[in-house]
C-alpha cells in the first residue's frame, strides 16, 4: 500500500477519534442505558479465618454461595446452591441474604424478603447444615415472617423476632420458646427497634447474644404514647393507609428498656437504665465477659454520653445496677458510633471522641481514665475500621493530607498499654503515638477499606473526581496484592465523551471562613463570556459534597449541564465535617442560618467572577439539600433566581426528634431556632423560579413538608412548579422514575435559567 493511502487512513482515524471525543452526555446515557455504569465489588463476606471470603453469585441453577481465597481470588468451593431450598407452593425459592454461624458449619438464608424501612426487613429463614446438606425452616412460616434471625455463638439455636416478640428456636430438639409475649404493633417492640432509632442511630437489630451464648440482651420499646403518622399508597380502587409511630421534634419518644434473658434458667433481668424519663440507649454491646454487658446512654439533648456496664454475677433476677466506666459532656452534641472495642486484657477499651476539637481515637481503662490518645492532630478520623487485638493494631481512614481526600492508616497501640512498674502509668505518652502511624494507601485520592476478619487483608476502594473506582486487594502492611476491578471499560467510554475538569479550590467568605468548593466550567469555556451557574448543595451536619471522589450518576448530570453552557459549583458550608469540631458544630441551635449565609456569600463570590452572570444563579438540593435550596430561594432571594428542592424539610417541627433535637434542642426550648430557619416562614421573600418535588410515600422527610410549603406559597401568592411521585419513598427511584425526575429538573433549569 502506498504512502498516500496511509496518510488518508490516518486522517480518517483522527477525524473519527475527534468526533468520538465530541460526544455529549444525555440523560438516557445516565439513567436508562447504563452507559456510565461502573464496576464495583460488593457483597463480600470475610470468613472467620480472614484468608477466605464468600460471595453470592448467579449461576445457571440459581443463586449460590461461593468461597474464594483473598490472596488469589480463586474460587475453591461452592458452599450452597438455591436449588437445595425446598420448593414453595409458588415454585422454586431463592435467597436474598445469608449469614454463617460462629464456626461456619451452618448458614441462615433469607427467602421472600420484604423491606420495612431503610435498613429493616422481614423474611422466611431457612437453616442449612453444610456437612449434612439438611435444610429446614427455622420456624413455622404460617405464623408470619421473621426478622433479624441470628445463630447462637455456641449452639445450634437461632433467635429471631416475629410480630414484635423475641423467639429462640433449638434446631436440634425442634423446641421453640417465646422469650417475650407482649409485643404488639404500634405499642410494644421486643428485640427490634422503633423507626426513629433505626433511622437516626443507624441500626435495626435489637437483640444480642452473649459471647458464650448463655444469655440474650434485648431492647423493649414501649411506643404506645408516640404519635402516629399516616401515609397513603395509591395501589387500587381505594388508597391503602399505612400507619406507623414517628416522634416529631419535641414530641414523646418511646420508653426504652434493656432486658436480659438467661437461657438455662429462663429468668429475666432488667438493666436499671431509667434514671430519667427522656433519654436514649443507642447501643448495647457485650464485653468479653459472658456476664457483663455494656450500654451507651444519652440524655435527650444528646450532649451527655455514658458507657455503663451491668454484671450478672451473684445478682438475683430483677433490676441490675449499672456502673459508669466512661462519661463525656459537650456544650453542643455528641454523635454515636460503633467504635467501642473491649480489649482482651479486660482492663481497657477503645473509643473515639471529638473532645480535643477533632475526631480522634483513644484508649480508656475500665474506670474511665484516659490511657492514651492514639491519634492526634488537626485532622479528622473519618472511619474507624476496627482493631486487631492480637497484634494490637488499629485501622482507620483519615483526611490528613488534605480535607478533600482520604487515606487508610494502621497504628500500633501496644506501647500505649505498657505501664511503668512503679507508677503504674503508661510508659509512652499519647504525643508519641504518631510514630506508629503507617499510611497504607500511598496516593492523593479518596480511599476506603473493607478489612478481612483477621485484618490480614483489606479491599481498597480508590477513586477521585476524574477516576472511577479502582478496587484492589492489599495486605494489611499496605502492599498491593492484586486488582479486583479497574473500570477500564468505563475509562475507555469516558474517552469518547466531553468530560470536563472538576476544579477544586478554597475561598474565604466575607466573615473570614475558608470553604472548600469544586467547579465545572462549560465546554469550550471562554473567560470573556458570561455563563449561568448552578450550585449543587447538601450542606447538612457532618456531610460533605466537596471530596476528591467518584461522583457516580450525579457527576454525569453535572457534566451534561456544563456541556450545555452552565457553570456547576458545589460548596461545603459551615456545619460540614473534615475541618474540626468547631467548624462542624458552629450551626448548633440555628440549623440552616450559617449555611444559608455561606451560600449567599458563595453566590456573591462566584457571581462576582467575570465569566459568571450574577443575574442567573440557581441552586439544587435533595433532602437537607432541598431544605437549603429552599432557604436560598427565600432568604437569599436577591441572589438566587432558581431553586429545585427534592424531598425537602420545610419546617424542622415536622422532622423526627433524635436528628432535629441533636442540633436544635426541642421547639419548646428553642422556638426561634426552628422558626427563623424554616423556609415555610419566608416564602413571602421568594422571587425566583421554584420547583418542588416529593415522593408521596416518604417515611423519612414526610410529604407533609411539601404540602405545608404549598399552603404557604399559595397564601403568599407565589407561583411555583410542583411534581409528586406517587408511592415513592425518600429516594424517589424505581423503573423509569429517575430518568423522569432528572428530565423534569433539566428542563426546568434550561427553561428558567
Amino acid at each position: 500500500m502506498n504512502r498516500k493511502f496511509w496518510l488518508f487512513a490516518l486522517a480518517c482515524l483522527t477525524s473519527i477519534q475527534m468526533l468520538a471525543q465530541e460526544k455529549e452526555i444525555t440523560l438516557s446515557d445516565i439513567w436508562r442505558d447504563g452507559t456510565f455504569r461502573s464496576e464495583y465489588v460488593s457483597g463480600l463476606r470475610s470468613m472467620k479465618d480472614g484468608q477466605h471470603y464468600t460471595s453470592q453469585v448467579r449461576t445457571s441453577g440459581g443463586a449460590a454461595i461461593v468461597k474464594y481465597k483473598y490472596k488469589t481470588g480463586e474460587a475453591i468451593d461452592t458452599l450452597f446452591k438455591s436449588s437445595a431450598l425446598p420448593r414453595s407452593e409458588n415454585g422454586a425459592l431463592s435467597f436474598s441474604d445469608y449469614t454463617f454461624n460462629s464456626d461456619e458449619t451452618k448458614i441462615l438464608l433469607a427467602t421472600s424478603q420484604e423491606a420495612i424501612y431503610r435498613r429493616s426487613s422481614k423474611a422466611n429463614y431457612f437453616a442449612a447444615d453444610l456437612a449434612s446438606g439438611k435444610v429446614e425452616p427455622i420456624t413455622d412460616f404460617s405464623n408470619g415472617k421473621q426478622q433479624l434471625a441470628d445463630f447462637s455463638p455456641t449452639e445450634n439455636k437461632v433467635a429471631f423476632v416475629r410480630d414484635n416478640n423475641l423467639f429462640i428456636k433449638d434446631l436440634d430438639s425442634g423446641n421453640e420458646i417465646a422469650v417475650t409475649t407482649d409485643g404488639k404493633w404500634g405499642e410494644i417492640i421486643n428485640g427490634a427497634v422503633d423507626w426513629v432509632y433505626e433511622e437516626e442511630f443507624g441500626f435495626h437489630r435489637g437483640f444480642y447474644w452473649s459471647p458464650e451464648g448463655t444469655k440474650i440482651a434485648y431492647y423493649r420499646f414501649n411506643e404506645t404514647d408516640v404519635r402516629e403518622f399516616s401515609m397513603k399508597y395509591y395501589n387500587g380502587l381505594y388508597p391503602e393507609i399505612y400507619d406507623f409511630k414517628y416522634p416529631k421534634a419535641g414530641e414523646k419518644n418511646s420508653q426504652v428498656q434493656v432486658k436480659l434473658f438467661e437461657l438455662s434458667s429462663g429468668k429475666h433481668y432488667e438493666l436499671d437504665v431509667n434514671h430519667e424519663n427522656d433519654q436514649y440507649i443507642p447501643r448495647i454491646k457485650w464485653t468479653r465477659d459472658d456476664n457483663v454487658v455494656s450500654i451507651l446512654r444519652m440524655n435527650r439533648h444528646q450532649n451527655h454520653l455514658e458507657i455503663l456496664t451491668a454484671d450478672m454475677k451473684d445478682v438475683n433476677p430483677g433490676l441490675l445496677p449499672l456502673k459508669e466506666i466512661y462519661s463525656e459532656t459537650a456544650e453542643t452534641y455528641i454523635e454515636v458510633n460503633d467504635n467501642l472495642i473491649f480489649l482482651e486484657d479486660g482492663e481497657n477499651f477503645i473509643w473515639n471522641s471529638e473532645k480535643d476539637g477533632w475526631n480522634h481515637i483513644y484508649i480508656f481503662n475500665m474506670e474511665g481514665e484516659e490511657v492514651a490518645q492514639l491519634t492526634k492532630g488537626d485532622w479528622e478520623v473519618i472511619e474507624f475500621y476496627g482493631a486487631n487485638t492480637s497484634n494490637q493494631t488499629l485501622y482507620f481512614s483519615a483526611a490528613i493530607e488534605n480535607s478533600i481526600g482520604q487515606e487508610v492508616y494502621s497504628l500500633s497501640f501496644g506501647s500505649a498499654l505498657k505501664k511503668h512498674k512503679k507508677t503504674g502509668k503508661p510508659v509512652v505518652p499519647s504525643a508519641d503515638m504518631s510514630a506508629s502511624l503507617n499510611k497504607l494507601t500511598p496516593n492523593g485520592h479518596t480511599n476506603d477499606a473493607n478489612f478481612s476478619a483477621s485484618y490480614d487483608y483489606f479491599i481498597n476502594f480508590e477513586s477521585s473526581a476524574a477516576m472511577p473506582y479502582h478496587i484492589a486487594l492489599y495486605a494489611s502492611s499496605g502492599k498491593k496484592q492484586r486488582d479486583l476491578k479497574t473500570n477500564e471499560s468505563l475509562r475507555s467510554t469516558l474517552a469518547e465523551y466531553k468530560i470536563l475538569e472538576k476544579e477544586f479550590g478554597v475561598y474565604q467568605t466575607e466573615a473570614g471562613h475558608e470553604l472548600n468548593y469544586w467547579m465545572i466550567k462549560p465546554a469550550d469555556f471562554d473567560p470573556s463570556k458570561s455563563y449561568p451557574v448552578m450550585f449543587m448543595i447538601y450542606g447538612g451536619p457532618g456531610s460533605n459534597t466537596v471530596t476528591n471522589s467518584w461522583g457516580g450518576s450525579n457527576y454525569f448530570w453535572h457534566q451534561m449541564l456544563a456541556q450545555q453552557g452552565y457553570v456547576i459549583v458545589s460548596v461545603d458550608p459551615r456545619g460540614t465535617m473534615r475541618k474540626g469540631r468547631d467548624f462542624k458544630h458552629s450551626t448548633y441551635l440555628q440549623l440552616g442560618k450559617l449555611e444559608t449565609e455561606d451560600m449567599i456569600d458563595a453566590a456573591k463570590h462566584f457571581g462576582g467572577m467575570d465569566f459568571i452572570d450574577s443575574e442567573r444563579i440557581g441552586v439544587m438540593g435533595w433532602s437537607y439539600g432541598g431544605y437549603m435550596s429552599s432557604l436560598c430561594l427565600t432568604k437569599g432571594a436577591e441572589y438566587f433566581k432558581l431553586g429545585i428542592a427534592v424531598a425537602p424539610v420545610t419546617n424542622w417541627r415536622y422532622y423526627d426528634s433524635i436528628y432535629t433535637e441533636r442540633f436544635l434542642r426541642t421547639p419548646q426550648e428553642n422556638a426561634d431556632g426552628y422558626d427563623q430557619n424554616s423556609p415555610i416562614n419566608f416564602v413571602d421573600q421568594m422571587k425566583g423560579h421554584y420547583l418542588l418535588v416529593h415522593g408521596s410515600a416518604d417515611d423519612n422527610v414526610h410529604y407533609q413538608n411539601t404540602m405545608e410549603m404549598i399552603n404557604a406559597l399559595v397564601a403568599a401568592d407565589k407561583q411555583f412548579d410542583l411534581f409528586i411521585y406517587p408511592n415513592k419513598n425518600h429516594g424517589i427511584y424505581g423503573g423509569n422514575t429517575r430518568y423522569h425526575l432528572y428530565t423534569k429538573m433539566t428542563d426546568f433549569i434550561k427553561d428558567n435559567l
